[in-house]
C-alpha cells in the first residue's frame, strides 16, 4: 500500500514530517469534511492529528533549550541559538505555501531565543518571518554555533550535511534524517 500510495511522480506522503504543508493536502481535504462531515471522520482525525504535529516539534526545541538552559547555568533564554533547518512544505523545493515549517519558525522566535535559518532555496527570508534575532545563514554556520538544531525539511543538502555528524548538543529531527 505505501509503495502504491507514493508513485505520484512529485509526492512523498508517507515519509515523517514536521507537518503538512503545500496548496493542495493540506487544505482541500477540509473541503470535503465541511460538505459531507459524517462521512469525512477519517479525513477530519487524519487532518486534526496532522495539525497537531507543528506544536509538537516546538514542545520538543521547548524541551531541548531547557536542557540547554540547565546544562549551561550562565546562559538566558535570549543566549540560546535554535538553528531551524528548512522553511519550504516539502524537500528540494523553494515553495513555502502553506508550510509546517514556516508556523514552526514563527513559533520558535517567539521564544526570545536566536533563530538560525537555513533555506538553501531562497535567498533572503520573507517578510512575515523576522525579529531582532533572526538570520538566514548556511547549513555549515547553523551546525556549528547552535545549541539546538531542528530538522524541519528533508532537504538533500541537510541529509548529506547530517549523515555522517555527530557531537550535536541537541537535535530535533522531525524528517527522520538522523534517526532512521
Amino acid at each position: 500500500l505505501i509503495s502504491l500510495a507514493n508513485r505520484h511522480p512529485r509526492v512523498n506522503i508517507l515519509q515523517p514530517g514536521a507537518g503538512v504543508g503545500g496548496h493542495c493536502i493540506a487544505v482541500d481535504p477540509w473541503f470535503i469534511v465541511d460538505k459531507t462531515p459524517e462521512e469525512a471522520r477519517i479525513i477530519r482525525m487524519a487532518r486534526e492529528v496532522n495539525d497537531y504535529k507543528p506544536e509538537w516539534v516546538v514542545e520538543k526545541v521547548k524541551a531541548a533549550m531547557a536542557d540547554t538552559l540547565i546544562a549551561e547555568r550562565g546562559k538566558s533564554v535570549k543566549d540560546v541559538r535554535v538553528a531551524c533547518l528548512g522553511l519550504a512544505f516539502k524537500p528540494d523545493i523553494d515553495d513555502l505555501r502553506e508550510s509546517p515549517a514556516v508556523a514552526i519558525t514563527k513559533s520558535i522566535i517567539k521564544l526570545g531565543c536566536e533563530v538560525l535559518i537555513v533555506e538553501p532555496h531562497i535567498e533572503k527570508l520573507p517578510k512575515n518571518i523576522n525579529g531582532q534575532n533572526v538570520s538566514l545563514v548556511n547549513v555549515e554556520q547553523a551546525l556549528e554555533t547552535a545549541d539546538v538544531v531542528c530538522v524541519l525539511v528533508k532537504h538533500s543538502l541537510f541529509v548529506t550535511a547530517l549523515e555522517n555528524r555527530s557531537g550535536f548538543k541537541s537535535l530535533v529531527d522531525a524528517v527522520g534524517i538522523v534517526f532512521k
